[in-house]
């Protein structure tokens, strides 16, 4: 047998007397050595294995090369550098190499294996052993090996070798120093230095249109026939007043504020209305709060009295959110009343000439439609409060409630069938006008009636009522693949009372069927025509057959 040449242990200012009997010192080589079980011994012999048979204990040394240099190891008080036992088939603790392993020079080179922690570095080797652990999220997915990174050179407490340099937070992407390699988004470890890049961007952008003028005219079964001209501008500026005619005639003058201000003139052989209105939507600057003011001149003429409106409004509005808004509203206008059709009217004569009157109005408004002219989903509800004062003192309430429900459609998202319900209710008091009260029929309220023919009469007059309840089913069908035609079914149904009560006598049915036909040429809304027949009526009430609205704005 073969006798290695004895070693010698460090003086007995360092380890001496610290092997115990039976000791065992494992070196980078693997080989297994048997101390003297002498406590003062300071020669260790060393007795390698047989390469066909081991002998109990003993381990068979894989490998024939020169014996490194042994550093003994206390065992009195072991630390984490000692050699222990392996655990499991994957040791997590073990910082030394076992016999017959392999010692590695190459960090992470495990398939898809992350650098196993290492509590502190362990003197006396040149080369830290690598271990095996769990998946790493670094490497990508069916990759033979893991990513060959830029480390850093500074070993944190707990890992083996360097970290990326990535910073905190940072998504590791494709575009990132990982190799090139296709990664999976992940996040950063916490304590590095953020590193920024810096990219140039150029930006283009087109401004819209924000001005326009509109012209159209409609014809229809409430008003009969109309003219439109409307000046529409929503980038207005009050304060940017123009130096010279050029700039007035070349468009610079009045714009640039985020302002709106339409002016619109209607003139019609039953009514005239000519409006002016100016608003801000973010007062004192990005807020919700919105701003407007108005001018307005009403003419029409009744069946039974012709009415002239010259007045002024103050509006303040919350936008609460996109959907819903709040708003107030004072309103003072000169109401006359001239050429009654019938004489000895008492709520009729009671108006004649000149009324003033001065309403405070609070309203709240929720509109989640999809479309203001074709709604297919949604809701738009109104609560409006009126309080009235000046030669007449009233309140006036009225609820509005609209609901679209899509019942069908195609899986291209055309063909869409929608139930429309809609219901308004209304309450005013006492001292109310006769051109303050509530009406009912034709095209805007209930079909199947001419327009105000639904409503309270006395002495032959339309005098209207401090109570309304009107409620319609409509149910709107596409005709062709691309909706430009529609047919709808519906009911209207309702009452408008001269007090606030509710009479089945006076109570109103009528159901019918409409055509809707879209010409964009003619613009948003549909030239519409509604057939209905009452089923239930009072006495005294005008019936219509069809009811219709023909317009176009160009």
């Amino acid at each position: 047998m073969v006798q290695k040449t004895p070693l010698t242990a460090p003086s007995s200012g360092e380890n001496a007397g610290v092997l115990g009997p039976n000791a065992i010192v494992r070196g980078q080589s693997g080989g297994g050595w048997q101390a003297s079980p002498s406590a003062g011994t300071t020669v260790l012999t060393a007795q390698p294995q047989s390469t066909q048979q081991a002998a109990p204990g003993q381990t068979i040394n894989r490998y024939q090369v020169p014996p490194p240099v042994y550093q003994p190891v206390p065992l009195a008080n072991p630390n984490p550098f000692s050699a222990q036992p392996p655990a499991s088939s994957y040791p997590t603790t073990n910082n030394q190499l076992t016999p017959g392993s392999m010692p590695s020079t190459l960090q992470g080179t495990a398939p898809g294996y992350a650098t196993a922690p290492l509590p502190n570095a362990n003197p006396g080797y040149a080369t830290q052993p690598s271990y095996p652990a769990q998946p790493t999220p670094y490497a990508a997915q069916g990759l033979g090996s893991a990513p060959v990174a830029s480390y850093d050179s500074t070993v944190l407490p707990g890992a083996i070798g360097g970290q990326p340099s990535i910073a905190p937070g940072t998504m590791v992407t494709p575009a990132d120093p990982m190799g090139g390699l296709s990664l999976p988004n992940i996040t950063a470890p916490s304590g590095y230095q953020p590193r920024v890049q810096v990219a140039p961007l150029d930006v283009y952008v087109q401004e819209a249109r924000t001005g326009r003028v509109i012209l159209g005219g409609s014809v229809n079964s409430d008003l009969g026939v109309a003219g439109q001209l409307i000046i529409d501008e929503r980038n207005f500026d009050i304060m940017n007043v123009p130096s010279s005619w050029s700039e007035l005639f070349s468009g610079y003058a009045f714009r640039g504020a985020g302002q709106s201000f339409r002016a619109e003139l209607m003139p019609g052989n039953q009514v005239q209305r000519y409006t002016v209105n100016w608003a801000t939507p973010n007062l004192f600057g990005y807020t919700p709060y919105s701003f407007s003011v108005g001018g307005f001149l009403f003419t029409r003429n009744y069946r039974d009295w012709n009415e002239q409106r010259l007045g002024g409004r103050l509006g303040l509005g919350y936008a609460i959110t996109k959907d819903l808004s709040i708003n107030t509203e004072v309103r003072g206008e000169n109401v006359t009343i001239t050429n009654p059709r019938v004489s000895g009217v008492p709520a009729l004569d009671a108006v004649l000439g000149d009324n003033e009157l001065y309403t405070a109005r609070l309203r709240l408004n929720r509109d989640t439609r999809d479309s203001v002219f074709l709604a297919t989903e949604g809701t738009l509800l109104e609560l409006i409060y009126d309080q009235a004062f000046g030669d007449f003192d009233y309140p006036q309430g009225q609820v509005n409630f609209s609901h679209y429900a899509r019942v069908h459609e195609r899986p291209d998202g055309m063909g869409r069938h929608v139930l429309v319900n809609t219901w308004r209710v209304g309450f005013s008091g006492n001292q109310t006008p006769i051109f303050e009260n509530f009406f009912a029929g034709g095209f805007s309220s209930m079909r199947g009636f001419r327009f105000r023919g639904a409503s309270p009469k006395e002495g032959g007059v339309q005098v209207g009522g401090r109570f309304q309840f009107l409620g319609s089913l409509e149910y709107m069908f596409p005709l062709t693949a691309d909706e430009m035609l529609r047919g709808v079914a519906f009911v209207d149904y309702g009452t408008v009372e001269r007090d606030i009560t509710f009479q089945e006598e006076t109570f109103r049915v009528a159901p019918g069927l409409g055509l809707r036909i879209a010409v964009p040429a003619l613009g948003p809304a549909p030239l519409a025509f509604d057939f209905a027949v009452p089923v239930a009526m009072a006495d005294g009430d005008e019936k219509q057959l069809l009811s219709f609205y023909m317009g176009f704005t160009r």
